[in-house]
């Protein structure tokens, strides 16, 4: 009966006990239409999906909201903000504030709660040592600059990212690029063991305090050395770089590594002389296309490669269905599972399967584990080879 009461009571004031929620104006251009709570991928899981947090917040009730769990289902996809036809910006305003309110309290699943832990001390959420964050570069044999050790000054500053520093396997990714990279002779670097987490995925979190921390040791990093723009293979820090570093003073040109590539196609092209005879289909990041907008470079990239043919999934583009790694869903598969008994990444392979893909291609290092774990529980999966774009164009070189 009390949610029923929440969606009832008349607009009124906000909720003073809410700081930041209290003052903010566009959530009161919501006209409850729902859509949000519709398209949210967990909606049906929530006590209290975004259009009734915004009606808890309008009757002076939001303590309902915040004496829940409710909004730890949120893995901060957007679809929230995409669907609003009153364009307010639900997933930052609204469900990330929310979560810095019950990080303030106490309230943070166990596993997420490791990751922030792990971010503020290792400058990773996967408790690695920082002291290896370069030990996949040492070991690739590819000469690999790394920035202070042989020059100071680049044209580009490739930000790895944590999971391709770390994760055994999305670190194939990061060698495909450096392939890449090499290839077209481009005059580039790395931080190595200056580099510290984007922390993209934290602030979505609710630690805004730690996403600022692991900001301004990334930017005094970048201030020891001369570059013209970062590249990232991470749409998480590619969304940092662009929008939520400059809010903060820290301003750099940045693109994500589909981009670069894209713009470079045609000095690419000579070098993809292996047909790949496969089906492929292709997975858009929430952070990459919903979020920023980049839908065409990736497919053009895929499309270059002799012999695949490009199908597309149900949901896919702007409607694109989540990973379920963004916005600290990396760090609370186990609370989410307890919940729900389900994976986003799971359904994401169930619309592979059912278009006849051989080959779900991906472009975050969120992806690639998330969706081979899936893989394994899916029937008629057992065929589908998960590959980043770097690796897939890697793969079509002689």
């Amino acid at each position: 009966m009390s949610q029923m009461v929440v969606m009832d009571q008349p607009a009124g004031p906000y909720d003073p006990t809410v700081p930041g929620l209290s003052s903010d104006p566009e959530l009161q251009h919501c006209i409850q239409c729902g859509n949000c709570s519709g398209i949210c991928p967990w909606g049906y899981a929530m006590e209290f999906p975004p259009s009734r947090m915004i009606a808890a917040l309008r009757a002076g009730i939001y303590t309902n909201v915040t004496t829940t769990e409710s909004v730890w289902m949120c893995i901060a996809c957007s679809a929230c903000t995409a669907s609003c036809p009153r364009l307010i910006p639900i997933t930052e305003n609204l469900m990330t504030r929310t979560k810095e309110e019950l990080i303030l309290a106490g309230k943070v699943p166990a596993e997420l709660q490791s990751a922030l832990e792990f971010s503020h001390r290792y400058g990773n959420p996967l408790g690695e040592s920082p002291r290896k964050r370069v030990d996949w570069a040492e070991k690739a044999g590819l000469g690999i600059p790394v920035l202070g050790r042989e020059n100071t000054e680049v044209d580009v500053l490739w930000f790895v990212g944590d999971y391709p520093s770390y994760h055994t396997n999305v670190i194939p990714t990061a060698l495909a690029f450096a392939k890449l990279l090499k290839m077209l002779k481009i005059n580039y670097g790395i931080l190595g063991n200056l580099e510290h987490s984007d922390g993209d995925s934290q602030r979505l979190a609710g630690e805004h305090g730690l996403f600022e921390m692991l900001a301004e040791r990334n930017a005094k990093a970048f201030r020891k050395f001369t570059f013209k723009e970062i590249i990232t293979t991470d749409p998480h820090a590619f969304n940092a770089f662009k929008n939520a570093y400059p809010q903060i003073g820290i301003s750099y040109p940045a693109r994500h590594y589909t981009q670069f590539l894209a713009e470079k196609l045609e000095q690419l092209k000579p070098f993809l002389t292996k047909e790949i005879k496969a089906k492929v289909t292709f997975h858009d990041p929430c952070y990459l296309g919903r979020v920023n907008n980049i839908f065409d470079e990736p497919r053009q990239l895929i499309q270059a490669v002799p012999g695949v043919e490009l199908v597309e999934m149900p949901h896919n583009r702007n409607n694109s269905l989540c990973c379920g790694g963004g916005g600290g869903g990396m760090w609370l598969d186990g609370y989410q599972w307890e919940k729900t008994h389900a994976r986003t990444s799971e359904w994401r392979v169930r619309e592979a399967v059912n278009v006849g893909a051989d080959i779900l291609v991906v472009a975050c290092p969120y992806e690639k584990p998330r969706f081979e774990d899936a893989i394994k529980v899916i029937k008629k999966a057992e065929g589908l080879k998960v590959m980043d774009i770097s690796e897939l164009l890697t793969a079509a070189m002689k």
